[in-house]
């Protein structure tokens, strides 16, 4: 199994107190694989419908953001692949 990898970056390198910071976390599991679920519809007389698909990971990763200053991270968004998190210097 192959580790999980993760890359960050603030939007900026100073920041004046009290001043919103923003970080952006990028990760990715190589064993993670996505299940796709294909439905399909058919009535009695054989006609089907369109295929609808619906994709989900399985144990997805967590995100865990700390900093030795003890400020609180709230979490912005995360698409699966991308975290953004909000801080106050």
């Amino acid at each position: 199994m192959a580790a999980p990898t993760v890359t960050a970056s603030l939007d900026a390198s100073t920041y004046a107190p009290g001043e919103p910071m923003t970080l952006t976390v990028d990760y990715a599991d190589p064993d993670t694989r996505p299940v796709t679920v294909t439905i399909v519809l058919t009535d009695p007389d054989g006609n089907s419908s369109a295929p609808v698909r619906v994709t989900a990971v399985i144990d997805p990763l967590g995100v865990e953001i700390a900093d030795d200053s003890g400020r609180a991270w709230t979490m912005v968004s995360d698409t699966g692949t991308t975290a953004v998190y909000r801080a106050v210097a």
